[in-house]
């Protein structure tokens, strides 16, 4: 007896989940409650990993198949496979909520949450090439201090200003600057010896 290929295998899970968001986009709540049950694991967590706490990946969990029920008729298979689509979904979710919590709290430990920004694009060879330079990057980061890890984040995951980042903080704009320009500094000589690597 020959066992299925794992292609095959992928392309009948493909064709079995794009059929239970055609029919949950026809108003099948038994479709949509099948996908989940064989989709959630997953979605689950790639949203435990970006925000590393049960929690909050269970609540994106279920606002993201909240989401498939009302928007499954926005899919097209010929814009990507049906995980590829949830997974999206799933980041997109849990990357608002990551931002949201941590606008609200302050958290800007997990930096690298960075990476799951990257190209959905990326070829196998750019993506282990991508995950070389993110362990120099975190290697180099690890060296800075917390104030200037923060501070950093701040400005380049978040996009702040230097004003915005003191009125943040509670902390005077020469301060900012200093724990900017001294973190950059550092990371620029921690990243030297690998300069080729990390060339795009």
């Amino acid at each position: 007896m020959s066992l299925m290929s794992p292609e095959t295998a992928e392309l009948d899970q493909d064709q079995e989940w794009q059929q239970l968001i055609a029919r949950t986009a026809e108003g099948d709540q038994a479709a949509v409650a099948a996908l989940y049950d064989r989709t959630s694991p997953q979605v689950f967590g790639l949203a435990f990993k970006i925000l590393n706490n049960r929690e909050a990946a269970e609540e994106v969990t279920l606002d993201v198949y909240t989401q498939v029920w009302r928007q499954a008729h926005t899919y097209d298979r010929a814009r990507g496979a049906p995980g590829a689509w949830l997974m999206t979904l799933a980041r997109t979710r849990a990357i608002d909520r990551f931002r949201a919590g941590a606008a609200e709290h302050g958290r800007i430990e997990p930096l690298d949450a960075a990476h799951l920004f990257a190209s959905d694009g990326d070829t196998p060879e750019q993506d282990v090439q991508r995950q070389e330079r993110q362990r120099y990057v975190r290697q180099a980061l690890a060296a800075l201090t917390v104030e200037q890890r923060q501070a950093i984040a701040l400005a380049y995951f978040y996009g702040l200003s230097h004003s915005e980042i003191a009125e943040k903080l509670g902390l005077p704009l020469g301060t900012v600057k200093t724990r900017v320009r001294l973190g950059m500094m550092k990371l620029r000589e921690a990243l030297a010896p690998y300069e080729a690597e990390l060339a795009p």
